[in-house]
């Protein structure tokens, strides 16, 4: 069993930086891969960002040039850098994180950006 626990969330004025965390426990995730998800109110869940066990990074069309996804493996975590926010940026950002075929999701941690 793997459990995700975000952290680093909070109000932020458009044009600001944030950092989130997520810290995996339960097992080793080094051979796996891990991302950010994000759900804004009134929309479906969207991915944000992956990133492979080897460190390679993918992003959402959305968030290309102002996010950057990062994972430390000694530390069992994954990391989100946040800049250049925007209010559309507002939503509960999730942690994700697959072993074989299940799906592990962290809580979520709420970033809401003001104009």
């Amino acid at each position: 069993q793997v459990q995700l626990v975000e952290s680093g969330g909070g109000l932020v004025q458009a044009g600001g930086s944030m950092r989130l965390s997520c810290v995996a426990s339960g097992r080793s995730l080094s051979v796996n891969p891990m991302g950010w998800y994000r759900r804004a109110p009134g929309k479906e869940r969207e991915l944000v960002a992956t990133i492979t066990s080897g460190g390679s990074p993918t992003y959402a069309d959305s968030v290309k040039g102002r996010f950057t996804i990062s994972r430390d493996n000694a530390k069992n975590a994954v990391y989100l850098q946040m800049t250049s926010l925007r209010p559309e940026d507002t939503a509960v950002y999730i942690c994700n994180t697959r072993v074989t075929i299940v799906n592990y999701w962290g809580q979520g941690t709420q970033v809401t950006v003001s104009s």
